[in-house]
Formats: C-alpha cells, structure tokens, sequence
C-alpha cells in the first residue's frame, strides 16, 4: 500500500524513504528476538553518527554493548562493519564484555557525536563518558579520556554517592561537541551539564548545569513542579541558529533557550510538544499526536533550517521551520512529519506491518551530515541512511 504525506505536511526527508538500511531485520521473528551479533545485525541502535559526508560512519549498537564503525558511508543495504569497539569481535556481546570496565569497553552506549578531532561516546551504564582524541579507524581502539569518573576502571553511578557532583554522572545519554564546548545530557541526574572548553583530565568538573539549582541536586523537575528552567528525562542536545536546544523525554517536550546559558539553572525560552511550562503530559494528555504533541521525544538535530526532533514514542520525525523568532515557537505545531501518514498516527511502523524504507519504530536518534540523516531506528534494529 501506498503511503502518502498530505500537500500541507511537508517532507524534509527524501519521499523515497532510506536510501541505505543497515542492520537485518525483515521478519516478524527478527523483530520479536534479540538478534545475534555479527558484523551486520544491530539490537536496538540508540545512536548513529556520520563524521563527514563520505564518514566514517560510528553507530552505538546499544544492545550489544559495542560501538560498529564503517570505513566509508555505506552505498548497500546490510553492508558489514568494518571495525567493532567494545567486544573481541563481531561474534560477542555482553556488558563491559563480560569483563571489568576499561578503556575499550562500554555498557549501553547511547549518544555519539565527533568532538574536536576525535569521538564522544556516552556510555551510559557505566555512568560515564567515553573521549577519543582522534577518531578511531581501527577495532578496540582505546579511549584517552573519561568523564564521570576518576579512572577507566570504576563505574558505579555518581561515583557511589547519593548525590551528584560536577564530575559525576548517573546514566549519561547524549552529548553534543559546538566549538570547544562540550554538552552532556546527565539524564538520570535530571540535569545538563557544559564544559566551556573540551576536558583534557579525567574526570574534569562541569562548568555549568541547567535543570537544577546547584551542582549537587538530582530530584525530578528541581523538585517540584515543571518549570521553564527544570528537566525529567533531558536526552540530546544541538544548536539551532546559535541557541540551545534539549529534548526533555520525560516531560514530553523539546527545551530551546535563547543563546547558551552562561548561569546555573537558566529557564528556557519555548518549549515545543506543551503548551506552556507546566504542561508534561504525553501528546498533551490524549492517545493520538497532532502537530503540536510529543511523546517521549529523544533525538534532536538541525538540518538548515529545520529542527529535526525524533519524536520515538509516536514512532515518527517532526520538523520545524525556523521562525523569525524563536519565541513564536511555545507550543507551535510542526510543518513536516516523517515515518507517519499524518500528524494524527502514531504506530510502529505505520499500522504495525513490517519495516519498510519510509516506515519508523521507536527511532532514537537522528543525526545531520551535509544532506545526509542517519537514523537510530532502534525498534527495528537498524539505521537509516535518508537524503535530506
């Protein structure tokens, strides 16, 4: 059956759908079990990023617990990986290799972005974050810096305490690179933290958190009620025309600030996915999305002048043109939708039928490289290579 997007619903992606699939997941069985690892199966892919237009290419194979890197950007379907991070090889999977932590090793990776000349990885299990100088072209290349922790070898989450500090995290997941300054979304801290300049020690302090008062306090929404400046479940991060912008999963909205905050705890301008700061409930309380609703939304980045947001729980892209102003964006709806016939439909990939090139389950990640978007579709166990 033929899909098609109404007049008014603007695509941003390619109508074509993905142009490269890679993971292998065309049965209902595949999509009902773990998929064995190889060097072209994934099991829910939470991150994917292209470093330049012909790559590498680095996905965060979430579920095996391994970074997969390709050579070049990949021109077939279920092409095969060529490097692996975190296991002996492509055959193995399991936490920390079924090890202790290390350099080389990883607990559900999640974001992924290139930083300076190198990679950030957040590896969120070991409430960490992992640095390469340089990006890796070869298998278990180990990583020079950490973040969250003093060392490689320890993983507990906020270094074993109760409360955080600005040098520890509790299940870091995404992380963003802009022009020396580094963002980590410290999710289960309830708060974002920046770096005015890329860490060069193990373990470096944050400079500056949004979504709590202090350094040293984690409740959900600053504890109290949802505010402009108070955070639930923040994900990724990316700047569009040079201000922030932030997906709060947990209270089902999109945070843009206007510029980058230089103060602790510094309220957002808009929000998109709520009307207003107080409103957090998923598509604004009722079953089905509009243009205006998010539910549990993950992955963000900017393509010209769209703001992509994987908006995961409805299975679906939203984009929004950039406006004159960023302050006629609180609570406006979107002008495009990708993975759903309409603004109104919200199933796994459109109706519940399998996977097709136009069709999204639960995508996690979307990130930008010149024309190119590459998707972490991670309820279909894949990433999608999509012409912008």
């Amino acid at each position: 059956m033929q899909h098609n997007i109404t007049a008014n619903n603007r695509l941003f992606l390619s109508s074509e759908g993905a142009e490269i699939i890679l993971g292998n997941t065309t049965t209902p069985e595949q999509l009902a079990i773990p998929l064995a690892p190889s060097s072209s199966t994934m099991f829910g892919p939470r991150g994917a990023y292209l470093i330049s237009p012909t790559g590498p290419l680095w996905v965060s194979d979430t579920g095996h617990h391994r970074l997969l890197g390709w050579r070049n950007l990949p021109t077939t379907d279920n092409q095969p990986a060529d490097w692996v991070i975190g296991q002996p090889d492509f055959h193995h999977e399991g936490q920390n290799a079924k090890g202790t932590p290390g350099k080389s090793t990883l607990s559900v990776p999640t974001g992924i972005c290139k930083c300076g000349q190198g990679l950030a990885v957040a590896d969120a299990w070991n409430h960490r974050v992992l640095i390469w100088h340089n990006i890796p072209e070869d298998s278990n290349v180990p990583a020079d810096l950490v973040l969250g922790q003093a060392n490689f070898i320890d993983n507990e989450p906020n270094r074993g305490s109760q409360q955080p500090e600005a040098n520890t995290f509790h299940w870091p997941y995404g992380i963003f690179y802009h022009q020396g300054q580094l963002f980590v979304a410290d999710t289960g801290n309830r708060r974002l933290l920046i770096w005015h300049q890329l860490p060069t020690e193990n373990g470096q302090p944050a400079d500056i958190v949004l979504g709590q008062p202090d350094m040293t306090s984690r409740n959900e929404n600053g504890g109290g009620s949802p505010t402009a400046a108070s955070m639930r479940w923040c994900h990724d991060i990316t700047l569009w025309d040079g201000n922030l912008v932030v997906t709060d999963a947990g209270n089902n909205r999109v945070m843009i600030w206007s510029g980058i905050p230089t103060e602790n705890n510094t309220p957002c301008a808009v929000v998109l996915g709520q009307k207003n700061f107080h409103c957090v409930e998923l598509n604004q309380g009722v079953y089905f999305p509009n243009a205006s609703s998010l539910s549990m939304p993950y992955g963000i980045d900017v393509a010209g002048e769209w703001l992509l947001v994987a908006d995961t729980a409805n299975s679906r892209l939203l984009g929004w043109k950039q406006p004159e102003s960023i302050l006629l964006l609180q609570g406006a709806d979107a002008d495009g939708v990708v993975g759903q016939d309409s603004f109104t439909s919200k199933s796994e990939n459109r109706n519940f039928g399998l996977p097709t090139r136009q069709s999204l389950n639960w995508c996690y990640g979307i990130k930008v490289c010149d024309d190119i978007a590459v998707i972490a579709d991670s309820g279909n166990n894949r990433v999608l290579i999509w012409r912008l």
